[in-house]
């Protein structure tokens, strides 16, 4: 019998006219993996450069399910306002056992997404399809988890931050934060960015494939290459900054450009600071 992998390739590389039953089944079959953190839009491996390597084929599958879907009406009704979306993807149902913290007040998790226990969901927030956040994290209010965003275990999501989704194309990395990392209010993290264990970024920085960092204590800059997403080491604490333009007229004006700053890395200080967060949870 093929593979669960090998059926959503053919089913995404040749589009049937018409959906049959024994399709649907497999992309139930798909989601349930999903939603149970079987499968991943990406995964820890230890010999990629950036200790990640993407499955294709399950950005794949979420893309499937978007061609499958019709709009349906979804929501309680009588309402002002239903919610009207693919019928492939409704709200992701969640049990008192599933161990998931989700505080009432205009919060959303999409199905086909992993949430694990001890997962606290502040109002309102959004979790998208394909996304994995690990035990323990917290996702605060108006912060957006993206489609196949990867979330470590024990991280803070700060209010509005946002993480990117990266669904399309297929073969690109989506946003990666690992475990322990403080995401401050108002980041944001996009374009395939991979966040090392226990950094911290700090309030408003942003991050992207065209945002160089710059390394004050290693005097290094790290920035994405054409094949590598942009990489935050262990530990870095990294907040907004900005770097002169060397330009005869920007010179002239006195402008300058947003830049990411390493200012130091974690320490016993930061460690007593982000250990708050804790109580919290």
């Amino acid at each position: 019998m093929p593979s669960l992998a090998s059926q959503i390739e053919e089913l995404f590389e040749h589009s049937p006219e018409t959906y049959s039953e024994e399709h649907r089944q497999t992309f139930q079959k798909f989601k349930d993996a999903l939603n149970g953190g079987e499968i991943r839009a990406a995964e820890p491996h230890a010999s990629s450069p950036s200790g990640w390597r993407v499955n294709a084929w399950v950005k794949k599958g979420i893309l499937l399910g978007f061609r499958m879907g019709s709009i349906v009406e979804m929501g309680p009704y009588p309402t002002p306002q239903p919610f009207l979306d693919k019928s492939t993807y409704p709200v992701k149902t969640l049990h008192l056992n599933d161990g998931v913290r989700l505080v009432p007040g205009g919060s959303s998790i999409r199905d086909g997404s992993y949430v694990a226990r001890g997962v606290v969901c502040m109002p309102p927030m959004f979790i998208n399809v394909g996304a994995y956040v690990d035990e323990g994290t917290m996702v605060d209010s108006h912060a957006l988890i993206g489609s196949c965003a990867q979330v470590g275990k024990k991280c803070h999501i700060s209010a509005a931050a946002q993480i990117g989704g990266v669904i399309e194309p297929v073969g690109a990395m989506p946003v990666i934060i690992e475990d322990e990392v403080m995401i401050g209010g108002n980041c944001g993290v996009y374009e395939g960015t991979v966040v090392k264990k226990r950094a911290v970024l700090g309030t408003g920085t942003i991050l992207n494939a065209s945002t160089p960092v710059y390394d004050l204590v290693r005097d290094t800059v790290y920035a994405a290459t054409d094949d590598q997403p942009l990489i935050i080491p262990e530990q870095a604490i990294v907040v907004p900054g900005s770097r002169e333009i060397k330009h005869p007229v920007g010179a002239k004006w006195g402008l300058s450009l947003y830049a990411a700053v390493i200012v130091k890395y974690r320490d016993a200080k930061t460690d007593s600071r982000v250990r708050l967060e804790e109580f919290l949870r």
